[in-house]
């Protein structure tokens, strides 16, 4: 049996799950129809909706009241709030699936402390489906615990791959070349956050990104680090202040793919 969480993580964690859920309830609510998407085009393919806007505000304004002493990020706002403990929010992940009124979007928030992430809330609402984790205490999809897959086969694996308008096309072309010799077929559900749990949560065998940022990773990074899961030097390689390359997978598969793609899992 893992020793107790901290009475203060824990804590934090409880609380920052009943915030998420009423914020995805908020995105719920302003969630377009399928059709065309509404929003702002920012680039290619990436969109912002004022849902992301009204999602991270209430959730700033929430976790400003119940922690005044934490730090606060979010994509829209960036760093508005400084501690040794620091909220890190993604309103909106998967924003081009949620405009189109898509199902594959969550809202995510992850707590680091310094620069190690240590607890993390995912909340996909239209999937019913909510993933947590706490450091050194265990990751969960729904209150279930979860690991990752033991997938060792990469002709039998499922990869994912990220895409970004800030990656050279051929960059992506030899990725999914090396993805595809393995004898698997990349796939992108258009989710970084989703896909990285899908991965803790034995879904996915692996997820490739080029280009992410902190706010995308921040709650999956400690579900993946409970899970099971071997994840590529992010924070290290410059996540903590811009975007850099992350890999995840199963330990099995992780190796393998990591050689394939000339991503460094060290």
């Amino acid at each position: 049996m893992p020793a107790l969480p901290s009475p203060a993580l824990a804590y934090r964690l409880e609380a920052a799950r009943a915030v998420v859920h009423d914020a995805a309830q908020l995105a719920m609510s302003m969630r377009p129809p399928p059709g065309g998407p509404q929003g702002e085009l920012k680039s290619a393919q990436d969109w912002l909706t004022e849902t992301d806007g009204a999602v991270e505000a209430f959730i700033a304004q929430r976790m400003q009241a119940l922690f005044p002493e934490d730090g606060f990020q979010g994509e829209e706002g960036g760093v508005s709030r400084t501690g040794s403990l620091r909220w890190v929010v993604d309103p909106i992940d998967g924003t081009s699936n949620y405009a189109r009124g898509r199902c594959r979007w969550c809202v995510s928030l992850g707590l680091m402390d310094g620069d190690e992430p240590v607890a993390g809330v995912i909340d996909a609402p239209a999937l019913g489906e909510v993933y947590t984790a706490l450091r050194g205490y265990g990751a969960f999809l729904n209150g279930k615990p979860i690991k990752a897959s033991p997938i060792k086969d990469p002709a039998r694996s499922m990869i994912e791959m990220g895409w970004s308008g800030r990656v050279p096309k051929p960059v992506f072309m030899d990725k999914m070349d090396a993805i595809m010799e393995l004898g698997t077929m990349p796939r992108s559900g258009g989710c970084g956050a989703l896909a990285l749990a899908d991965v803790a949560s034995g879904r996915l065998d692996g997820y490739i990104e080029i280009v992410i940022n902190l706010w995308d990773v921040a709650a999956a990074l400690p579900l993946l680090a409970e899970a099971g899961a071997v994840v590529s030097p992010f924070l290290q390689n410059g996540g903590l202040t811009g975007g850099a390359t992350i890999l995840a997978a199963n330990p099995h598969i992780g190796p393998v793919l990591a050689k394939a793609v000339s991503i460094p899992l060290e």
